[in-house]
């Protein structure tokens, strides 16, 4: 399963349909462009804290889990803290294969359940 999000996570960057950066993936979430937000299970606690309470305030579902060098291996680039999945068919596609896996740390849900 780990495996799978992690090509699913590959084919949204090549699609162009995902974002990473501190930065350009705040933009994405303010914009309400961001569908699903993965924060690499290594980050800062305080990355994670700020992450969590900007996808709450926006309502954007947020997952914390992997390494930073899965997640950037996963999409062809080097060590990636945060992405963000701009794709509402990839986001979905995601999310439910994030919630049955174990090595996912937190996974927050949107309150209206998207």
């Amino acid at each position: 399963m780990k495996n799978k999000v992690l090509s699913q996570l590959g084919l949204a960057q090549r699609a162009g349909k995902l974002v990473s950066g501190d930065d350009i993936v705040f933009k994405a979430i303010r914009n309400s462009q961001a569908r699903l937000v993965i924060v690499a299970g290594d980050a800062s606690e305080n990355t994670k804290k700020k992450f969590k309470d900007k996808c709450n305030t926006y309502n954007v579902p947020l997952v914390i889990g992997f390494t930073r060098d899965e997640l950037g291996e996963s999409i062809g680039k080097l060590d990636r803290v945060i992405l963000g999945v701009t794709d509402k068919g990839f986001a979905s596609l995601m999310h439910n294969g994030l919630i049955t896996m174990s090595e996912v740390e937190y996974i927050g849900e949107t309150r209206e359940g998207q």
